[in-house]
C-alpha cells in the first residue's frame, strides 16, 4: 500500500490521479488533499477519499470549505487548513510517501521543494518545478534520498525506456550520469490545436481556437502551450535536468496520433518507444506504481485500429517558442525561470484576450532579452523566485503600456 498526498487535487492530474486510487483501494490510499479555489469539488473528494488532511490555498474559502466538510458528518473528519502554509503541510504530510504535484505552473515549485526536503517521493506533473528550478532541484533530491517520478507522458515514456538499458541500475541520470548506451532522446508533440494551419492564418486565432486540442483533454493554459509548443520545449528543459542529456541531443517531433509517447535514441542506431492511448492515467500509475506493474482493466492498444503513424519535423517560423525554449535552457541558470513566468502571463493575457496569440512569443522573447543583464548562471531557490516575480511583473507592464512587438 503507497500513501497519496496530492497537490492541485481538483485540477486534471488531480482528479485522474483519484480516478486510479478509487480504481486500485488495495494499493493505493490518499491522506492528503490541496486545492485553489474548487471547494464543491475537494467536498466530494473528501466523501469519497476521506484523507487525513485538507488545504484550500485561497484563505477566504476556508469557512465555506469547513461548513462543507461539516455537512458531511464524518465520523473523522480531516484536519481543514489554508493558504501557503496549508499546502506546505500537505506536501509534507508524514503518513504520505508519495506526493503527487499537480498544481499548474510555478506555482507548484514552493510545495514540491517543501515535499522532497521533507524526504517524500514525487511524482512529477508540474514540469515548471524543473523548469525554473532544476539547477536547485537536484541537489535537494539528491540531499533528501527523494526519487521523482514523471508523471507527464513524455518524461514518462523516456523513464520507461530507459529501464532497457543494460546499466540502468547503477546510472544515476538524474543528476547527470546517462545511462551508457544513451544518444539522443526524441520528444514526440502531437502539433497541438494548428499543427494543420498555415502561417498566415495564425493571425486570426481565437482563444476557442487555442483551447482546443485535438488529442487531449487538458486545462486552457497547457493547451495553449500545445498550440504554440511551447509545452515541447519547456519538456526539452524538464528532460535534459531529469536524464542529464544534453540539449543538441534532445529534438521534438511532431506525432499527430499521439500514441508514441516518446523514444530514446541508441548509440547501435536503435529506437526505443513507448506506445500508448493518449491517455494521462498511464504515466500517473506508473508514476505511483514504480518499480511494479499494475493490472488494469482499461482499453487495450489495438494498433490495426489507429491504421497509421505518421511523423513530421516541426516548423520553426510556425512555432517561435521552441527556439525560445532550447535558448533559455542552454543559457541556464535563471533564464529558465524568466521563460517560464513570462510565458505563463503571456498566455493568461492571451486567455484574457488582452493580447494576440502571435503575440504570446514576442512578450517571452522581449523579456528574456531584458533578462541578460541580470542573468544569474548559479542562482539559488531565492533568486529563482526574485526572477520568477519579475518577469510576471514585467510582461503585465508591457502589456499595460501598449507595447507592441508585431504588426497590426
Amino acid at each position: 500500500m503507497k500513501y497519496i498526498s496530492i497537490l492541485g487535487s481538483t485540477g486534471s492530474i488531480g482528479t485522474q490521479t483519484l480516478e486510479i486510487v478509487k480504481e486500485l483501494p488495495s494499493k493505493f490510499k490518499v491522506v492528503a488533499l490541496s486545492a485553489g479555489k474548487n471547494i464543491d469539488l475537494l467536498t466530494i473528494q473528501v466523501k469519497v477519499h476521506q484523507p487525513e488532511v485538507i488545504a484550500i490555498e485561497d484563505e477566504n474559502l476556508l469557512l465555506d470549505l469547513k461548513n462543507n466538510i461539516s455537512d458531511l458528518r464524518l465520523e473523522n473528519p480531516p484536519i481543514i487548513l489554508s493558504g501557503t502554509n496549508g499546502i506546505n503541510s500537505v506536501a509534507s504530510w508524514d503518513s504520505a510517501d508519495t506526493v503527487v504535484t499537480g498544481i499548474v505552473g510555478c506555482a507548484g515549485l514552493i510545495p514540491t521543494m517543501t515535499a522532497i526536503n521533507a524526504g517524500k517521493n514525487i511524482a512529477l506533473a508540474n514540469k515548471e518545478t524543473l523548469i525554473a528550478a532544476g539547477s536547485v532541484v537536484i541537489p535537494a533530491l539528491k540531499k533528501n534520498k527523494s526519487r521523482l517520478l514523471p508523471a507527464d507522458s513524455e518524461h514518462s515514456a523516456i523513464f520507461q525506456c530507459l529501464q532497457g538499458l543494460p546499466n540502468y541500475e547503477t546510472a544515476d541520470f538524474l543528476t547527470g550520469q546517462i545511462p551508457k548506451g544513451l544518444k539522443a532522446i526524441h520528444l514526440t508533440a502531437s502539433g497541438g490545436a494548428f499543427r494543420d494551419w498555415a502561417i498566415e492564418d495564425l493571425k486570426n486565432v481565437t482563444v476557442k481556437d487555442a483551447t482546443s486540442h485535438p488529442n487531449w483533454d487538458m486545462g486552457k493554459k497547457i493547451t495553449v502551450d500545445s498550440a504554440t509548443l511551447m509545452n515541447k520545449g519547456l519538456e526539452v528543459i524538464e528532460a535534459h535536468y531529469l536524464f542529464g542529456t544534453s540539449y543538441e541531443n534532445i529534438e521534438i517531433v511532431i506525432h499527430p496520433q499521439s500514441i508514441i509517447h516518446s523514444m530514446i535514441e541508441l548509440d547501435d542506431s536503435s529506437l526505443l518507444a513507448q506506445l500508448g492511448w493518449p491517455d494521462m492515467k498511464l504515466p500517473i500509475l506508473y508514476a505511483l506504481s514504480w518499480p511494479e506493474r499494475f493490472n488494469t482493466n482499461w482499453k487495450r492498444l489495438n494498433l490495426t485500429e489507429i491504421g497509421e503513424l505518421t511523423f513530421r519535423k516541426p516548423d520553426n517560423l510556425k512555432y517561435p517558442c521552441m527556439k525560445l525554449a532550447y535558448s533559455a535552457g542552454i543559457q541556464s541558470g535563471t533564464m529558465p525561470a524568466v521563460l517560464n513566468a513570462a510565458n505563463e502571463i503571456s498566455v493568461e493575457q492571451f486567455l484574457k484576450e488582452k493580447i494576440s496569440f502571435q503575440e504570446i512569443p514576442k512578450f517571452i522573447e522581449k523579456t528574456c532579452e531584458m533578462h541578460l543583464k541580470d542573468h544569474n548562471k548559479s542562482p539559488i531557490l531565492e533568486d529563482i523566485l526574485s526572477v520568477d516575480n519579475w518577469a510576471r511583473n514585467f510582461v503585465i507592464e508591457e502589456i499595460r503600456k501598449g507595447a507592441k512587438y508585431i504588426k497590426v
